[in-house]
């Protein structure tokens, strides 16, 4: 996944609220990752000699647009001295639009976006708000008497 919401807070404390509210509110765990000091997350399993050279390559794999390298030197060295950030994979406008207004009520230092209008191929929901069924056709003029025995075949349950 390649776009994200990235929110920087000044202490692990408020970072780990937002964090608890995107999951709250359905995120999958998998899409929400806090990075602090104290909590490196994905970050500590990155190879490197010091903290700080683990948290600028980390950061460097989130935001790899060559325009975004100021980004990542910036959150080490802030992560490295006591901010924490919170960091979202969102999938598609809905869940884009919802980490956006979750962000905004947490209200952190700074908002970090990248690549969020290129989310080819991640749908969390469908893009109409009908039910897929709706659009299912089942011929009358068969022997079946249900869909089942239509879709396997068998003239009797």
């Amino acid at each position: 996944m390649s776009a994200i919401l990235l929110a920087i807070f000044e202490d692990h404390g408020s970072a780990e609220r937002v964090r608890t509210e995107f999951v709250r509110d359905g995120f999958p765990t998998d899409r929400v990752e806090l990075t602090a000091s104290c909590e490196p997350g994905r970050a500590a399993l990155v190879p490197a000699a010091s903290d700080h050279d683990r948290f600028l390559r980390y950061f460097r794999a989130l935001l790899n647009d060559e325009t975004e390298r100021p980004y990542a030197e910036f959150l080490a060295d802030r992560v490295e001295h006591g901010a924490a950030t919170v960091t979202v994979h969102p999938r598609g406008p809905v869940e884009t639009l919802r980490a956006a207004e979750i962000l905004g009520v947490a209200r952190p230092v700074h908002v970090v976006q990248h690549d969020l209008a290129n989310q080819k191929l991640e749908h969390a929901a469908a893009r109409h708000d009908k039910a897929w069924i709706r659009s299912f056709w089942v011929e009358t003029q068969h022997d079946s008497h249900c869909i089942y025995c239509r879709l396997f075949e068998r003239p009797i349950h």
